[in-house]
């Protein structure tokens, strides 16, 4: 069975909506056509000039980067930046790049799942949760297509919250309308009042699903003129957010967390905070670059919280509260590419997927 570009991303973006990333970020198909075949792909954290020549040795049709090769918007390409010369060089040799990133930040099967596993941590919730990602609709239904219109908004991906899925909540109560001399009643007669008993249907549904939750409600009620409401609400969703909090399975003591840690992410080094002489439980982090993460993991009560990029003030800001454990921007986000790596071969059997071999981290180290 032949796989596409589309039939890929449509997987992606099913595991992290192209909504779900942050307005500077830069994400989904970048270079080449949803229609073409693809037989091999690379996943990369970076998309260097020499992650690129690797994808021509293996004969790749499709890159995947988390981070994006474009970042701005570009006015010319004449290969001044090695931005620029790989995107040449795609174009030249019909190869597609798709970007997943921040996207991939936020949703809970995404960029902390890898980790929280490697490390042994039950995560209960994330760190800093996406606000403004939820909406509700009201809408009112001939008792007898209640079922239809329901049923029709759960297929469409109303009705889930956390764990629990076809979510509603309904009421039956009676409706009135008279339509004038130009409608076509579904019920009743025009320019005659009408009284219909309705059952009031209620569902909440991601703010990325709004189109479609709409054309699937026009699509199935039976009214002429459709009676319904649409709330941003100020819910959060304990899942969708960056970063996570959890606990360890096992306690230990800073000193033995820290060679934990150093061991199962292979890390060359790692800068902390003064350690606190105290048994560590409760573990939050951020992948990437997550200073901005440090007076939630203190408002969660957390004994470290793991991160990258942290300036030399912020270590200041533990005051004694917390453990900061600094691992290295690109060391936190490594294991990214055996995430996206797994999920595609369990979507996709007839396509080879590699992960590059190329290390692309710009930081070296002196030792």
């Amino acid at each position: 069975m032949k796989v596409f570009v589309r039939d890929i991303a449509y997987m992606l973006e099913n595991l992290a909506p192209l909504e779900y990333a942050e307005s500077y970020d830069n994400v989904g198909l970048i270079v080449g056509s949803f229609h073409k075949e693809v037989k091999k792909v690379l996943i990369t954290l970076d998309l260097t000039e020499e992650v690129f020549y690797e994808s021509i040795k293996k004969k790749c049709d499709l890159i995947i980067s988390f981070h994006p090769v474009i970042f701005k918007s570009i006015n010319n390409i004449t290969g001044k930046t090695f931005s620029e010369r790989v995107i040449i060089h795609a174009l030249k040799n019909d190869i597609s790049i798709y970007v997943i990133h921040t996207n991939l930040d936020v949703v809970w099967e995404g960029t902390s799942s890898y980790i929280s596993k490697l490390l042994r941590i039950n995560r209960e919730k994330v760190l800093v949760s996406k606000k403004e990602t939820i909406k509700k609709l009201i809408t009112y239904v001939p008792v007898n297509y209640a079922e239809k219109v329901r049923n029709a908004l759960f297929e469409a991906g109303a009705g889930n919250i956390s764990n629990y899925s076809h979510c509603s909540y309904n009421f039956d109560g009676y409706g009135s309308y008279m339509g004038n001399n130009k409608t076509k009643p579904f019920l009743g007669k025009k320019e005659i009042f009408h009284i219909e008993k309705e059952t009031c249907i209620g569902v909440i549904f991601p703010d990325y699903k709004l189109d479609i939750i709409k054309k699937t409600l026009f699509q199935n009620h039976p009214y002429e003129e459709i009676a319904y409401e649409i709330y941003n609400l100020e819910n959060i969703n304990p899942y969708l957010g960056i970063g996570f909090i959890g606990n360890l399975i096992k306690n230990m003591n800073e000193h033995d967390f820290l060679f934990f840690l150093k061991e199962k992410m292979n890390l060359i080094c790692i800068r902390h905070s003064n350690f606190r002489e105290k048994e560590l439980q409760k573990v939050a982090m951020i992948p990437g670059s997550g200073r901005f993460g440090i007076e939630s993991a203190v408002k969660e009560k957390a004994d470290v919280f793991i991160s990258s990029d942290f300036k030399y003030h912020d270590f200041f800001k533990c005051e004694k509260k917390i453990l900061i454990v600094d691992i290295g921007h690109y060391e936190s986000e490594k294991f990214i590419k055996k995430l996206l790596k797994s999920f595609l071969d369990k979507n996709f059997t007839s396509i080879s997927v590699f992960e590059s071999e190329v290390h692309t981290n710009p930081v070296k180290y002196f030792y």
